[in-house]
């Protein structure tokens, strides 16, 4: 799976600390804390009719990524929505976006690993796209990554951080397979998840997802359960291991880039039937009609 260009994009305006300015023109300094040591954290949002789904909750785990990393200041939910919306309608965006959102530490006085270095307060980065979901609805083919993900005691996973070096060297590797992407365990053996998304299965009608043990909190993984609890499908969240998936009637993953898609093969395994199943479909059903009646209005038509 590799995601295209598409042609409305070519004239973006960025927001960059509240300066609005055209994609080949945006600039962040060499001395800021992204680019000196990824040390930064973020957020992927998509606006649906004019309105985040899930804002509040996006903003809640970066502020909370944030004050794990110790930022000595963290704008609040109105500034930064504020700044969503500015950039919305730079751009003219009511539907069909996908809004990345990264908050770093600031610029630094000089080069540097230590945080005192760092007296300017943080940079706000906005950049919206026209971007639809980018997984493919019929299935996604997955490989098992060599690149475990960390445990709490290593990198914490809560921390929704701009060091994203495992997912991309995962992410090699599935591209040299020649599959979509990359499924990734934990230092224990278990699935975590891939390097972009969470994983559900699906066993006789009950649906399981690994704990977040090794894998961040996700806001659509979250969603999927409440729906599953709502609805009265059974629903775990627990260890599972490779075969687990392998003998799976139904797979799929989650995340606000993508939405809900199904998994239909792993390490050359065929899940279920090869197909979208009808639990994954229901689920997707559900998350549409959810995102079409949810979310704070930031955009106006």
């Amino acid at each position: 799976m590799q995601q295209k260009f598409y042609e409305a994009n070519r004239n973006l305006i960025v927001n960059i600390n509240g300066k609005l300015a055209h994609r080949d023109e945006a600039g962040v300094s060499p001395f800021d804390s992204a680019v000196q040591g990824g040390d930064a954290v973020w957020e992927g949002l998509r606006l649906y009719q004019g309105r985040i789904f899930r804002l509040t909750e996006h903003l809640d785990r970066l502020r909370g990524s944030a004050k794990a990393l110790a930022f000595a200041e963290i704008p609040s939910h109105e500034s930064i929505t504020e700044q969503i919306r500015r950039t919305l309608a730079a751009n003219k965006m009511f539907d069909g976006v996908h809004i990345r959102l990264t908050l770093t530490r600031g610029v630094k006085i000089t080069s540097g690993m230590d945080p005192r270095l760092n007296q300017a307060g943080p940079t706000l980065i906005v950049l919206a796209e026209h971007k639809p979901p980018v997984y493919d609805k019929r299935g996604l083919r997955l490989a098992t990554s060599s690149v475990r993900r960390f445990p709490p005691d290593c990198l914490d996973p809560k921390i929704h951080h701009n060091n994203l070096l495992q997912s991309i060297l995962a992410k090699i590797e599935a591209n040299a397979a020649g599959v979509d992407d990359a499924l990734m365990l934990d230092v224990r053996g278990f699935v975590a998840e891939t390097n972009a998304t969470h994983v559900f299965l699906v066993t006789r009608g009950a649906v399981a997802t690994p704990r977040t043990v090794a894998c961040p909190e996700g806001i659509t993984r979250s969603t999927v359960l409440e729906l599953c609890r709502k609805h009265e499908i059974a629903v775990a969240e627990t260890d599972l291991s490779l075969t687990d998936f392998y003998r799976a009637d139904e797979m799929f993953c989650t995340g606000t880039m993508g939405e809900i898609a199904p998994v239909t093969e792993v390490d050359g395994r065929k899940i279920g039937d090869g197909q979208c199943g009808p639990v994954t479909l229901r689920l997707s059903e559900l998350f549409a009609e959810l995102t079409r009646s949810e979310g704070t209005t930031v955009a106006e038509a």
